[in-house]
């Protein structure tokens, strides 16, 4: 999309249909990463748990892809509630030829809730063969390094933890009044486990047979922008944090195509999607899922993202986390059919 062309231009496009062919050409022509350059296999299915998240909702119905957490059946009633906060932890399995091999991404905040969450969900750290972390904000990481203590003895022997360029700096938040700290993840502390492995990425990279971690975003859109109030530090200056090492999640589930997950996409939904579809040479998009970074955005930037995801049309989108009540509000306005209400809990089931 030219800087020229106007959103009431893009949806008169969008509605005659022809959007699927200009996405095709932002996909193909931008950034720097080569089209198709990963080939990212198809599996045969694929399950995401929201071990935590923002919201929990222990009647929220089940939908034709999700089950929703009902309670431990172990536990009595007060004691089968989840932990939810403003984090972000996911469980994901994939299976491909028939075995299944799974991943922890992202690991929310408050260990003592998230590992509670852990427990009543039933996952078991012993199948876990990857940890991958999004990025370097404490939402993500907070929870880790004493989870992996608590499950030291589950936790496979040098088990890789995948993170991308900068996942151990400073950050910041820049408030009206006052600079606040957001701490860093201490690589010291992982390393002393002596059980995990970190590895730096800044390509597409196979995390566990059928899911691909994102290497670098490539940023395409001119409005997915990132707040100067999010910084960095970097040797001896507080700089604006570009997010150059945020990482998503990719898989492609045969005959239905991508599914991508974010951790927060402070890079931008639109611009982690057209990546995937970029790298992967799929277009086809089975759903999108994941913190999207909309809560206090303009309205013009949540209308045209809703509207760019819009026309990329994937089956299912399940906005997460820091996507903000305004944009899922949208999400659900502007895609019904699509939509899914996400809570801590909610396992989703892709199936070829």
């Amino acid at each position: 999309m030219s800087e020229e062309m106007s959103r009431r231009d893009f949806l008169k496009v969008s509605a005659a249909a022809g959007v699927a062919l200009i996405a095709g050409e932002l996909v193909k022509g931008a950034g720097s990463t080569a089209y198709g350059a990963v080939k990212v296999p198809e599996i045969e299915k694929a399950t995401i748990i929201i071990i935590t998240d923002n919201y929990f909702d222990a009647l929220r119905a089940d939908s034709k892809i999700t089950k929703r957490y009902r309670g431990h059946p172990k536990s009595s009633i007060y004691d089968s509630n989840l932990h939810a906060e403003h984090g972000l932890a996911c469980y994901v399995e994939t299976v491909v030829d028939g075995k299944p091999h799974a991943l922890m991404f992202d690991f929310g905040v408050d260990s003592q809730g998230v590992g509670r969450n852990i427990g009543l969900l039933g996952i078991d750290f012993k199948t876990l063969e990857a940890l991958v972390l999004s990025h370097g904000h404490f939402d993500h990481w907070g929870a880790m390094t004493t989870l992996l203590k608590a499950q030291n003895e589950k936790v496979p022997q040098g088990i890789p933890l995948y993170v991308g360029e900068e996942a151990f700096l400073e950050r910041f938040f820049q408030s009206p009044n006052a600079l606040i700290s957001l701490e860093f993840l201490n690589r010291e502390n992982i390393d002393s486990l002596g059980s995990v492995k970190i590895v730096q990425i800044k390509e597409p990279v196979a995390i566990i047979p059928g899911a691909y971690s994102s290497g670098r975003i490539d940023r395409v859109t001119e409005y997915e922008k990132i707040p100067p109030m999010f910084l960095v530090q970097r040797g001896d200056k507080k700089e604006q944090d570009n997010f150059i090492g945020e990482q998503a999640l990719i898989m492609n589930v045969r005959g239905k195509g991508l599914v991508v997950l974010s951790g927060c996409a402070h890079t931008g939904i639109v611009n982690a999607v057209r990546h995937a579809q970029k790298t992967t040479g799929v277009e086809k998009v089975h759903a999108v899922l994941g913190g999207f970074h909309l809560t206090g955005a303009k309205p013009e930037a949540i209308q045209r993202t809703v509207a760019d995801i819009k026309s990329i049309k994937p089956d299912y989108i399940a906005p997460m986390h820091c996507t903000g009540h305004e944009a899922i509000a949208a999400f659900e306005r502007e895609m019904p059919e699509q939509f899914i209400l996400n809570t801590a809990g909610t396992k989703y089931l892709f199936t070829a």
